[in-house]
């Protein structure tokens, strides 16, 4: 038998799945009108600057960007195509490739960044007290582990 939503649970579900769309569509709207990239392409471009060198081997990208390769490969082939990004063999294991963010994807995320935070603080975070980015950082991080495969071995 069917473990049916409480009232209450239906509630949340709902106002949680719309939260996160009407997020993600102000969010994607905004890169795109102030910067020409999508949402997808500015976490990719955020992924890679916070790594030494700037680079990041695919599958790894991949994982963190939450993508799947296929998606990655594409989204990372138009970036590329702008000039934002560049792929290069693996230093340590030529078969594999990594995405290397390049001085204009660089630039191109320090012009998008200042825009994306203002419209992520202004539809989130000033709507919360502390107590509640606190609740919700619990919360999402109790959603992700029971969502999330275990981290491969080895």
């Amino acid at each position: 038998m069917p473990r049916w939503l409480s009232v209450q649970e239906q509630a949340a579900w709902r106002s949680s799945l719309s939260a996160v769309q009407l997020l993600n569509a102000a969010v994607d709207s905004q890169l795109q009108r102030e910067s020409n990239l999508s949402h997808a392409d500015y976490e990719i471009l955020v992924r890679l600057s916070e790594e030494p060198k700037n680079a990041l081997r695919m599958s790894e990208l991949a994982h963190r960007a939450l993508f799947s390769r296929s998606r990655l490969s594409h989204a990372v082939g138009r970036l590329e195509k702008a000039g934002l990004v560049r792929r290069e063999p693996y230093p340590d294991d030529r078969r594999g490739l990594c995405a290397v963010l390049t001085e204009r994807g660089f630039e191109t995320l320090a012009a998008a960044a200042p825009g994306h935070v203002e419209t992520v603080r202004r539809a989130v975070f000033d709507r919360l007290t502390a107590e509640q980015v606190a609740q919700l950082t619990a919360i999402a991080e109790a959603v992700i582990a029971g969502i999330s495969p275990p981290p491969a071995a080895g």
